[in-house]
């Protein structure tokens, strides 16, 4: 079961487009590593738009992302890859279908 989640929207620079597409391909394996991460999708929402779409199954499993190995590496290359500082929205799940 999860209750909250995170949407996090990010805006490459341009010509930083494949950067943060690789980057965030290659942050599959730290969050496999994170045992209350129930799901995480990186996804392309425009040509230098992308979202990271993370649900937990309590505000601490949530917290732990947040001070994790993938949060940590993004705020790091924030500056050299993205237009504008990461948007995270703190989010409620109302309804979720998992595997």
């Amino acid at each position: 079961m999860v209750t909250t989640g995170l949407i996090v929207r990010l805006e490459a620079k341009a010509g930083k487009e494949n950067e943060v597409a690789a980057f965030l391909r290659d942050g599959l394996p730290l969050v496999q590593d994170e045992p209350r991460t129930v799901a995480w999708f990186a996804v392309k929402v425009g040509p230098s738009s992308f979202a990271i779409v993370d649900v937990f199954p309590d505000p601490d499993g949530r917290q732990a992302h947040l001070d994790g190995a993938v949060a940590a590496a993004l705020l790091e290359k924030a500056n050299e890859l993205l237009a504008e500082p990461p948007q995270i929205e703190h989010v409620d799940v109302l309804a979720a279908k998992l595997p």
